[in-house]
């Protein structure tokens, strides 16, 4: 009899192993274009290259709602916007919907997750969470634990992001297998990178986008009323952190109390060891600013060469710890039966068109990074070019494991792609709506849907419809919606358009659409 308790666990820790584990790495704005993997023109990211190396990286990975809370539901839930209930960041996600966390729980995974959750309500179907309020803070971050204390931990997010996770790693029970997922804060705005980056990057020059100096005039409605312009409308003090002193001098760019503000919660959030040399690093704006006094063109170019140091020393730090990881699963044998992604809640602007932020449907924004490592089923080097979803996520992870996928779950596993079962999607195109419309950058609503060649978008609030053909314009300025020879090609993305909006069952009152 004294037998059997020993061989009912070994039979479990047998039955872990033949699961795989999932370990999902999110971090928040990190366009691909800042992924060597994907481009080497502005960043080295050698540990998150070699996820793409080891397993496989997509070059055609989309989001359904671009921004950060509505990202995260989607994930959870494997639905759009419309179904899971988080349309934008002032909603609350329903922490009583079935997930695919908790589906994952209920059928023996352990489950964790550590970092930006970003959905007001507190996270559930996990076995152990640790997360940021709301955006999170980069400097001495505070957490909330499952008991709902909040503590202050002393160091950078994503450092003590990974150390939290990996804790978790070594504490939990050996003998399941597990789901963690590690979402960082970085690099979303206000880009505060740690000083040893800080050091490394404000000596870096970038080249510039080819629509850096973009002018507005011709293009739409939406167009004109965006407020995420880098010369208008980012910060020089809180977002590049500019000393408001050298600025309070020049009526153009004087900053306001709350930037002030905000600029001194900062700063004084930096440990005294690191705030003194960090702000004679940042010195070097300030005295060129109060020099040159620069406008127009000359300030954009300056604030693109600051926004890309500080963005890019953010990425850097993500790396070294996406390496941390890779590191603990190699010394701890994980490596051959874990599931690895890397991902980003969705694109980021990084000058083109002159804009930061994220939101549009076009693929600047739209567009993600997505890589996955599952030794022995995915073949080492693989590109796949098939267009995917977040939506795809949930179900991809329900079916790697072997669970069922629910019928209400509307994106489709990736797996048998990954592992070369299946070479092209049964969907020719993805459907698209974002919702939030305030004040911080005014991006109208809209909704659409992207094919392989052509995309086709509808700001419902000014009834303006925009098409493009991504085959020879995949800037997307050139707004076909008009041209005579196009207008089959619109009449066919409209149709498809109404059929996706009655297969996702989204029959919100959308402008002339219902």
């Amino acid at each position: 009899m004294r037998l059997l308790p020993v061989l009912m666990l070994f039979g479990l820790a047998a039955h872990a192993q033949q699961r795989p584990n999932i370990i999902y790495i999110m971090s928040d704005d990190h366009d691909a274009k800042a992924i060597s993997a994907y481009s080497k023109e502005l960043i080295s990211t050698p540990n998150i290259d070699r996820i793409a190396r080891e397993g496989a990286i997509f070059n055609n990975a989309f989001v359904a709602n671009s921004i950060c809370g509505p990202a995260r539901a989607t994930l959870l839930t494997g639905q759009f916007s419309h179904k899971n209930g988080m349309k934008d960041n002032l909603l609350r996600f329903d922490s009583s919907k079935v997930t695919m966390p908790k589906l994952l729980q209920a059928g023996g995974y352990q489950t964790a997750i550590v970092g930006k959750w970003h959905l007001k309500s507190y996270p559930t179907g996990f076995d152990f969470w640790k997360v940021l309020p709301g955006q999170g803070l980069y400097v001495e971050p505070r957490f909330i634990n499952m008991q709902g204390d909040t503590s202050t931990y002393h160091g950078y997010a994503t450092d003590v992001i990974t150390e939290e996770g990996l804790k978790w790693l070594d504490n939990r029970d050996k003998n399941k297998p597990f789901l963690l997922l590690l979402h960082h804060k970085a690099p979303h705005r206000y880009f505060l990178p740690p000083l040893k980056f800080v050091e490394a990057y404000t000596k870096k020059t970038f080249p510039e986008p080819a629509t850096l100096y973009l002018s507005m005039e011709g293009h739409g409605k939406a167009w004109q009323l965006q407020t995420m312009s880098i010369l208008k409308d980012m910060k020089l003090s809180s977002d590049l952190k500019v000393d408001p002193a050298y600025l309070m001098d020049i009526p153009s760019l004087k900053p306001d109390s709350a930037e002030i503000a905000y600029y001194n919660a900062i700063f004084n959030r930096i440990p005294k060891e690191d705030r003194a040399r960090m702000k004679e690093i940042y010195k070097e704006r300030g005295e060129l600013i109060q020099r040159l006094k620069p406008q127009g063109n000359e300030l954009l170019k300056y604030k693109y060469q600051w926004y890309m140091q500080d963005y890019l020393a953010c990425v850097a730090s993500v790396d070294e710890n996406v390496g941390r990881v890779l590191e603990y699963l190699d010394k701890n044998n994980l490596a051959k039966n874990t599931l690895l992604i890397y991902t980003s809640d969705q694109g980021m602007y990084l000058g083109q068109n002159g804009w930061f932020d994220k939101r549009w449907m076009y693929d600047v924004s739209m567009r993600t990074p997505l890589m996955m490592r599952w030794p022995g089923h995915i073949k080492p080097g693989k590109q796949i070019n098939q267009m995917v979803q977040n939506i795809d996520y949930a179900p991809s992870f329900l079916n790697a494991v072997g669970q069922k996928i629910p019928d209400w779950m509307q994106g489709i596993s990736l797996v048998p792609l990954v592992t070369g079962k299946q070479t092209v999607l049964p969907r020719k195109n993805l459907y698209y709506h974002f919702y939030e419309y305030k004040a911080d950058h005014t991006v109208l609503q809209h909704l659409g849907v992207r094919g392989e060649r052509y995309k086709l978008i509808y700001f419902y609030p000014v009834n303006e419809w925009e098409l493009y053909d991504l085959k020879t314009d995949s800037q997307e300025l050139i707004n076909l919606v008009n041209v005579p020879e196009y207008q089959k090609i619109l009449k066919e993305m409209k149709a498809i358009l109404m059929k996706l909006r009655d297969q996702y069952d989204d029959h919100e009152v959308a402008g002339e659409l219902h």
